[in-house]
């Protein structure tokens, strides 16, 4: 009989882990606000993930604060195992029914725009907020783990492989 193996492996701790695109560069805002490369020069971590901009509402840190080619990139963990409300809300992520990101920063350097909107050079990162509605429509959740989402793939992948030893 031929056998198929498969090797798996998942971290125990990334249950909450997430990232996302918090800023994307070349875009405006809701508001008319351009964020430029190299604006966010001084991004120190890890920084606190909070629900709707509410310092009331930890959930977890942003442990990674990336300024790549097409803007604020953002990883950290949602601290599901000892925040309740860090759970409510990865499961409002799961379905979709709140998925941006949206960040609350202190402008150190912007010049304004004829059609009212500004153009920052420099800011000062204080948090990132999971929201239903982000100031950026393009900012979004782009990942974000659970355990349960690896017990459902190691069971596809014991089907699969039971498929094949018959």
């Amino acid at each position: 009989m031929d056998r198929l193996f498969i090797e798996t492996k998942f971290q125990a701790g990334d249950a909450g882990a997430i990232e996302g695109l918090a800023w994307p560069f070349g875009v405006a805002d809701r508001i008319g606000d351009m964020i430029e490369p190299g604006a966010f020069k001084s991004i120190k971590t890890p920084l606190p993930i909070l629900f709707g901009h509410d310092q009331n509402e930890p959930l977890g840190v942003w442990t990674e604060a990336i300024e790549a080619a097409d803007g604020l990139r953002l990883k950290g963990r949602l601290l599901v195992d000892d925040v309740a409300r860090a759970r409510e809300v990865l499961a409002l992520i799961k379905v979709s029914a709140v998925s941006g990101i949206s960040i609350g920063f202190r402008t150190k350097k912007s010049v304004r725009r004829t059609d009212g909107g500004r153009n920052i050079s420099d800011v000062e990162l204080l948090e990132a907020s999971i929201v239903a509605i982000p100031m950026h429509p393009g900012a979004r959740v782009t990942s974000a783990k659970t355990a349960v989402s690896a017990l459902s793939i190691a069971a596809a992948l014991n089907r699969a492989t039971a498929h094949f030893e018959r």
